[in-house]
């Protein structure tokens, strides 16, 4: 375990390490991505833990909405492609930095009734034993 100056725990490696014993990294973002850009829903939730959860900007609380639990997650993606369908982030940036990710993207997309969007976000991932536990999406609309 590491420790900052103080003593304090900054994280431990066990609790982030993927299955190949090393930490989340910038690859592993981009291939989330990739699989994101596919449309590929099966893809995506091999990436995520079985009590991984996924966290939308807008919502009923103030965090946004939340869905919790690989299917439920895995529906709500395929809710997401259904209503756009031509739905594209490009990457700007990936980084990461102990159990935490964080990708930065531009959205572009029509949905099925008509509404263009073209928005600049990111998502900030927390991963444990190499998968997703949460997938935290924020992004910028224009009005």
């Amino acid at each position: 375990m590491e420790h900052s100056k103080s003593g304090d725990a900054l994280f431990d490696a066990d609790e982030f390490e993927s299955e190949s014993g090393q930490p989340p990294t910038v690859k592993l973002l981009e291939e989330i991505g990739a699989a994101f850009n596919r449309h590929d829903v099966e893809g995506i939730l091999s990436f995520f833990a079985e009590e991984g959860e996924f966290v939308k900007p807008a919502g009923p609380d103030y965090f946004g909405e939340r869905f919790v639990g690989k299917q439920v997650v895995g529906a709500e993606f395929a809710t997401l492609f259904a209503a756009v369908p031509d739905l594209h982030w490009e990457p700007i940036a990936n980084w990461v930095s102990g159990d935490k990710g964080c990708s930065e993207w531009r959205r572009t997309g029509t949905t099925t009734g008509g509404e263009r969007q073209d928005w600049l976000g990111c998502d900030l991932f927390t991963f444990r034993n190499g998968k997703v536990i949460k997938k935290d999406s924020y992004f910028k609309i224009v009005r």
